[in-house]
């Protein structure tokens, strides 16, 4: 198996998926801010000063799925049919448990686009609640589905 973003040269280039089957495509990724208990409360009680955390998380998830390609430099553009967020409080964590799944029918897949959209709704809850806890931690964050295209499906 060789890296596909490098040339014969080693030269970093957009991958040519020109002449890829365009197929149903979908990717899951999760992952988790982890905070103290009380911190954890301004969620569930919906007290944080700056609104609702989980609420304006997963836009912020959203609108970086359809942003993938202008902060990933060799991602392409993607028709991105759907975005979907679920953000789930975790007492027994504590913390934000998140998982972003991004379906599209195209030529590539979207597994970036569902690791951005974690990324961008884990950032976005810290950026929430840092007034309260500086000392969050962001973590986990993978792909647990992929399918669709010539590789095929894979399942963490």
């Amino acid at each position: 198996m060789s890296l596909t973003h490098f040339d014969a040269q080693g030269q970093a280039h957009m991958v040519d998926v020109s002449d890829k089957a365009h197929t149903d495509r979908v990717a899951v990724a999760e992952g988790a801010v982890m905070m103290r208990p009380e911190t954890l409360d301004y969620v569930l009680q919906g007290t944080a000063k700056k609104g609702d955390v989980l609420g304006i998380a997963r836009i912020a998830g959203i609108m970086a799925a359809k942003k993938t390609s202008d902060l990933i430099p060799l991602c392409h553009p993607l028709p991105i049919t759907k975005v979907a967020l679920e953000l789930t409080p975790d007492p027994d964590l504590p913390g934000v448990r998140i998982s972003a799944t991004v379906k599209t029918s195209g030529q590539t897949g979207v597994e970036m686009e569902a690791l951005t959209a974690v990324s961008a709704a884990a950032l976005t809850v810290y950026d929430m609640l840092k007034a309260v806890e500086k000392s969050m931690q962001i973590g986990g964050i993978r792909v647990t589905l992929k399918d669709g295209g010539k590789s095929g499906r894979y399942e963490a």
